[in-house]
């Protein structure tokens, strides 16, 4: 072969080497010169440029749906999540009254449709169309855009549609959580170390503006469950969040402890016991009910809403009723008992509790001897991490 000559690549070997690659999935919408909505099932999207802001796709020239859509003045490309493999197989169709039917959208701005299940969509003015061989590259400058409903995306690779699932997840570095998450991020390899070990979820939480904030997730290799705690704003109330209470000082306890007694009919003495199991221990531990499906469902109320609503009240009475499940004084040896996380704290140079690591997801009941397999790896592994964040941080940098 001389040289500048390209070698002959044969298309099935192309296409078999090329699904080594995953790719997101979309729906591109336009309006129709009948004024009917058309919408075609891409792979092929990408962001382009910030400045000015640019997108594209890339149809094939002998599709019949781009045919009919011709040379969209504007259109909206509309990203799938996890759970939308049917609608995507809809609108990889042909007939299209077909791939509308019973579809909910809206026109955006401009009048393009919008799907309503979309995770987040993208509006465009057409920019530029190249040649791209048995495809166009259409480039769109982007006019609006939104999230819809966050979720998962759904994903193509290899012939067929699946999810993103992380081992690993960050919660974004908001300005409060920026030192935590530098922290979460030097412990993460442990993280995901004891998820796999183990076979359980490990989550990094801390406090945050009187929040307990889940800011880093590793799940166990071929977990199908979505990281969906990364992110989760719980109110740093008893009996949540004793781990970081146990080793502080007299002032802080008794403002936690406060916020349970102005609330609720809880005992100022029992609080303490626990503090002080937590401390003897050097772990915390809580156990399921069933209310914890409401507690949960509150919260994910709460998460939208804030503070000021009635699952706020909710919540109190909810957190009532699971107290006496964190830090029991004791577990029958000879009993299961169905866990619900398991926690150790790391500590920072100055000797506070930078962050806490812990563990949920426990496939079944655990015995007692399960449940101390469980926290010694995890105290150990907070040790660890202590270290590697006294030494990262330096008792210059502990504020």
């Amino acid at each position: 072969m001389q040289s500048g000559e390209l070698a002959a690549v044969d298309a099935e070997r192309f296409r078999r080497v090329m699904g080594h690659y995953p790719t997101g999935v979309a729906v591109v919408t336009t309006t129709g010169a009948d004024g009917q909505p058309i919408g075609m099932v891409v792979g092929s999207f990408t962001s382009v440029s910030l400045d000015p802001p640019l997108v594209a796709f890339l149809p094939d020239k002998g599709s019949s749906t781009y045919g009919r859509m011709g040379m969209p003045g504007r259109f909206v490309v509309n990203v799938l999540g996890a759970e939308h493999e049917a609608l995507c197989r809809r609108f990889a169709g042909k007939v299209e009254a077909e791939k509308w039917s019973g579809v909910r959208w809206r026109p955006s701005a401009s009048g393009e449709p919008i799907l309503d299940a979309a995770v987040a969509w993208v509006e465009c003015a057409l920019h530029t169309v190249y040649d791209g061989g048995d495809h166009d590259i259409v480039v769109g400058r982007v006019t609006s855009m939104d999230v819809g409903d966050p979720a998962m995306p759904l994903l193509f690779f290899q012939g067929g549609y699946g999810r993103f699932s992380p081992l690993s997840l960050m919660a974004p570095a908001d300005d409060d959580l920026l030192k935590h998450v530098r922290i979460a991020n030097i412990v993460r390899p442990l993280m995901e170390r004891l998820a796999e070990e183990l076979g359980v979820e490990c989550v990094a939480q801390c406090v945050v503006n009187d929040d307990l904030v889940s800011i880093a997730n590793a799940s166990p290799p071929g977990s199908v469950l979505a990281p969906s705690r990364v992110g989760a704003r719980l109110p740093w109330v008893p009996p949540y969040g004793s781990l970081y209470v146990a080793w502080s000082g007299p002032d802080a306890i008794e403002r936690w402890i406060g916020k349970a007694t102005r609330e609720r009919d809880v005992s100022r003495a029992h609080l303490l016991e626990s503090l002080e199991r937590v401390r003897e221990r050097g772990w915390s531990l809580g156990l399921v009910a069933e209310v914890h499906r409401e507690v949960d469902q509150t919260l994910a109320e709460l998460s939208q809403g804030g503070y000021g609503s009635d699952a706020q009240r909710r919540l109190s009475s909810l957190l009532q009723e699971v107290g006496d499940l964190y830090e029991p004084q004791d577990l029958a040896p000879a009993e299961e008992h169905l866990v619900r996380s398991i926690g150790a704290p790391v500590f920072g140079p100055g000797g506070e509790v930078e962050l806490a690591l812990k563990l949920f997801d426990f496939a079944t009941a655990l015995t007692y001897e399960q449940i101390m397999t469980y926290q010694e790896s995890l105290v150990a592994a907070a040790r660890q991490a202590s270290g590697l964040v006294r030494d990262a941080l330096g008792p210059s940098r502990a504020g």
